[in-house]
């Protein structure tokens, strides 16, 4: 008799197991429920732009953390996807990526309110265009008479990439 007491207990611990394990509905999980977070992939919702004494500044506005930007020299622009050349005055021009970025939500509806193709007339940038915005990468164009001398820099709070081009001192749009 002594033996069946700790078989009784296991019996009796599976069972009680089972039962609260019959509780719980299908599909429901015990972990606890998450708020909302933010989104991971940061939405690249603007871009604008000023002429100043010396220089011209490009600033894109960006919801959420700032992602990973480049911005290098290119010989021409194109669209993303297709491959076609971008009709913006110049002779110079900056490609400007931001990834991982997204221009839409996550229900693909565009949140970038910005210019899609844009002649500025400013001193030193003569356009800017929303060049792609495909598989976590968005980019742009900015275009220029003559080779940009430029300085890159966040401002946080909200998020912005601002890339400032020299001109001549006294140069105004």
């Amino acid at each position: 008799m002594q033996h069946r007491h700790p078989l009784a207990a296991v019996a009796a611990g599976i069972l009680l197991t089972a039962g609260i394990g019959a509780t719980i509905p299908a599909g429901a999980s015990s972990a606890p429920a998450r708020t909302s977070a933010a989104p991971t992939t940061a939405l690249v919702v603007n871009a604008r732009w000023g002429g100043h004494a010396t220089f011209d500044r490009l600033v894109i506005d960006v919801r959420g953390a700032m992602p990973s930007v480049t911005v290098r020299q290119v010989s021409a622009l194109h669209y993303d996807g297709s491959g076609a050349g971008v009709p913006l005055p110049g002779k110079y021009f900056l490609a400007i990526t931001l990834s991982p970025a997204a221009a839409h939500d996550d229900a693909g509806r565009p949140v970038y309110q910005g210019p899609r193709l844009t002649k500025t007339g400013l001193p030193a940038l003569k356009g800017v265009a929303l060049t792609g915005d495909f598989e976590g990468v968005v980019s742009l164009g900015a275009a220029f008479d003559t080779k940009p001398a430029y300085k890159t820099f966040t401002l946080h709070s909200p998020e912005r990439f601002v890339i400032d081009i020299a001109h001549p001192v006294g140069c105004r749009a």
